[in-house]
């Protein structure tokens, strides 16, 4: 007997999840439930609308290295569908794609609509039912069936049932987290949540005025619950702070505790790859060889002009003042500035991706198939379990694979 599945959201991972199941037993009958009108919303809107398809990453070491939280539950499931192969598989469903620089992978169209498209075509097959704005509200197990109330459609009863419904991240696209109360009521246990890859809103306002300014690579340390220390680009806002390396460390600290009220103090090495007294030296002879050259434009040799002038703004160093009319006292005040800029974090605002943090604990899923320990025929993929990663195609990544393995599980006779 062929079996019957309901996929619960049309994301990233319940759309893989469709399609790996139509691809194993092309005569299972799929039931994909989707609140929204149309499939894979936040799909479409990620990476700027670019769509950071997955990694152009191929060592899995390095790979499982980016994830803070289910790197090696999520072992099973990139090994049978790590990056090279979820490329290979778009590409072979006609849409081509490019690796960037920063190993980033892209429709070589930058549209996310164009990776949905892939799923659309692949669910026009007659076994595949989309139930658009419809909405689960009641899973029970009856025997060794599901039985499910929906609201705008009648109910169902189905051997199997794969929960994709997401974290709480961009809620407008319907990721609410009504997922963990249906884990819940089949026994698993819901980590605690948080968002994650969020950009920084901070404390001083002075920064506002440099927004748009990036730095190639800055070193940032925050002292929490335990030390944090992240290296790479950031880019200043009109609130804050954005970039990769901000979006790594909002990832790492996703679970420290940061407001108006209560602070998190964020150091910032903006010359990271010279020590502390190798750069003093540097920046003293810099300004005895150019005496008459104001500090300012000196300290712009190192940082952006308009971070050099703010800096000095900060410090209350003239911007007229020469380098041979500065003491010893400011000279050390700047290096102080340069290596251990200090900020404080005081709240969180969108990233590119902004994920959750926290789940369905992965001790309680089988990462061989996606398939609950708790309740035999239900299954999980996506966000919606405790797996996070950086920003990159990290996550995306993470949703093909374990909603190919759990689509392929399901399925399976």
């Amino acid at each position: 007997m062929n079996p019957s599945i309901a996929i619960i959201g049309g994301g990233a991972a319940g759309m893989m999840a469709a399609a790996a199941a139509l691809e194993t037993n092309p005569e299972a009958e799929i039931f994909l439930i989707e609140k929204n009108a149309s499939l894979g919303q936040k799909v479409i809107i990620s990476g700027g609308g670019r769509c950071n398809v997955t990694t152009g990453f191929s060592d899995m070491r390095l790979i499982a290295d980016r994830y803070p939280r289910g790197g090696k539950f999520l072992q099973s499931a990139f090994h049978r569908f790590p990056p090279e192969a979820v490329m290979a598989w778009f590409e072979s469903h006609g849409v081509p794609l490019k690796t960037e620089e920063d190993l980033r992978v892209f429709p070589v169209s930058n549209n996310g609509k164009d990776i949905v498209a892939v799923f659309e075509k692949c669910f026009e097959a007659p076994q595949v039912h989309l139930l658009f704005r419809t909405e689960l509200k009641e899973l029970e197990k009856v025997g060794e069936r599901f039985h499910l109330t929906l609201k705008n459609h009648e109910p169902l009863d189905v051997d199997k049932v794969i929960l994709t419904t997401g974290g709480q991240a961009y809620r407008h696209t319907g990721s609410t987290g009504d997922g963990y109360h249906f884990a819940e009521h089949f026994g698993h246990q819901i980590t605690a949540l948080a968002p994650s890859l969020n950009s920084f809103i901070i404390k001083e306002t002075w920064p506002r005025e440099l927004s748009g300014v990036a730095l190639g690579r800055v070193h940032f340390t925050v002292k929490g619950e335990r030390k944090w220390e992240v290296a790479g680009p950031m880019l200043f806002t009109h609130r804050g702070l954005t970039g990769p390396a901000v979006f790594a460390l909002s990832s790492e600290i996703a679970f420290e505790s940061y407001t108006p009220e209560k602070p998190l103090e964020l150091l910032i090495d903006l010359i990271p790859n010279t020590p502390f007294a190798v750069f003093e030296e540097e920046l003293k002879k810099e300004m005895q060889a150019n005496p008459k050259k104001t500090f300012r434009n000196t300290v712009a040799f190192y940082v952006p002009r308009s971070l050099a002038a703010a800096l000095c703004e900060q410090l209350q160093i003239p911007e007229d003042k020469k380098n041979s009319e500065l003491g010893k006292k400011d000279l050390i005040k700047m290096t102080e500035t340069l290596k251990r800029l200090s900020l404080h974090l005081i709240g969180r605002a969108a990233g590119d991706e902004f994920v959750t943090a926290g789940g369905v604990d992965t001790t309680e899923v089988d990462p061989r198939s996606m398939e609950s320990k708790r309740c035999p025929g239900l299954y999980f993929a996506g966000e919606i379990l405790n797996v996070d990663g950086f920003t990159g195609g990290f996550n995306l990544q993470a949703a093909w694979a374990t909603g190919s393995l759990a689509g392929t599980s399901a399925s399976s006779l």
